[in-house]
């Protein structure tokens, strides 16, 4: 079974209702050397980009030009965002199928919506159409890559959300078909336990537990998304700041991360990626500014030297 690490590199983010750019403009030579030191001698280290469809709001690919970072064994976890703001299909599954032919030998994961569950003015549920979107996406994707013979797993994510009866899921189970089904290889979760819910101390590791468990055996079923589907952990993150150590943050890096991992063979998880490299601006004024493992300084925090040891000891390839 594989287990695979991968981080966001760009500095760029979206809080809950709008996009934060970076006090300092990324810089290609330290995302570099950071994502070397993180992988160290893993085989792979997926490199997670943003990209959205023309027609929606103005949302910046980032990283930018992120192929260059696709190197040395690297490759790309690519999102492609739906954000037409009508909710029109025109030009959608040929944009899916368009980037799989000019990138696919640089991508492992293509990642078809942004967190289409939530209803957020940065996030495609926000979107008419999304869940067509969705699935219309996935299998075109898939497709271009199996006619060119290219060797890239297709999925979605999905936020945690504690209502594990949320529509979404039934709604994507009654619109999704055999070819999709057929198409999908793996489904995503994004969730940052202790950070906009916070939990009581010594509960962490059982959080994680009870949320991946949750998510794997009650909530992607009602899609008809079945056990043989794998789940990877896409977006996992713990800022700094007020309240909240570099200290902590390392110690957050270390339990979440070995929790997943221990989890992996039980619940059929395949990998996780953490959100992200480097802080927006460490003197910001709330924890979306400050999820990086390094400040914006490209400086690191305690926590990049425990995620760069997790990587080297836990990747399977």
């Amino acid at each position: 079974m594989t287990f695979t690490f991968g981080i966001y590199p760009g500095g760029l983010l979206g809080d809950e209702s709008r996009v934060i750019t970076p006090v300092r403009p990324d810089d290609p030579e330290r995302i570099t050397a950071a994502l070397r030191g993180l992988q160290g001698a893993a085989p792979t280290l997926l490199v997670r980009a943003y990209r959205s469809y023309p027609g929606g709001p103005a949302t910046p690919p980032t990283p930018a030009d992120p192929g260059q970072y696709a190197r040395e064994g690297r490759r790309l976890d690519l999102v492609l965002q739906f954000r037409a703001a009508d909710g029109r299909l025109d030009g959608w599954p040929e944009f899916v199928r368009g980037t799989v032919r000019r990138e696919g030998a640089r991508i492992g994961t293509l990642q078809i919506c942004e967190e289409p569950n939530v209803d957020s003015p940065v996030l495609d549920g926000s979107v008419p159409n999304v869940l067509r979107a969705l699935v219309e996406g996935v299998v075109a994707a898939k497709e271009e890559a199996l006619e060119l013979g290219l060797d890239l797993a297709v999925g979605f994510n999905a936020a945690f959300a504690p209502d594990p009866a949320e529509p979404f899921w039934a709604e994507l189970g009654a619109l999704a078909g055999e070819r999709f089904h057929r198409a999908l290889d793996y489904v995503g979760l994004d969730f940052f336990p202790d950070v906009f819910r916070p939990l009581p101390a010594g509960r962490l590791g059982e959080a994680v537990t009870a949320v991946l468990t949750g998510f794997r055996r009650e909530t992607v079923v009602r899609a008809g998304i079945g056990p043989g589907v794998p789940v990877r952990v896409c977006e996992h993150g713990w800022p700094t700041g007020p309240g909240r150590t570099e200290q902590r943050q390392a110690e957050v890096v270390e339990e979440v991360v070995r929790t997943v991992a221990g989890l992996a063979g039980g619940l059929n998880l395949t990998g996780y990626g953490h959100f992200g490299l480097r802080d927006a601006d460490s003197a910001g004024p709330g924890p979306f500014h400050r999820f990086g493992l390094l400040r914006d300084d490209y400086t690191p925090k305690p926590a990049f030297a425990v995620y760069r040891r997790l990587v080297g000891e836990l990747t399977v390839p």
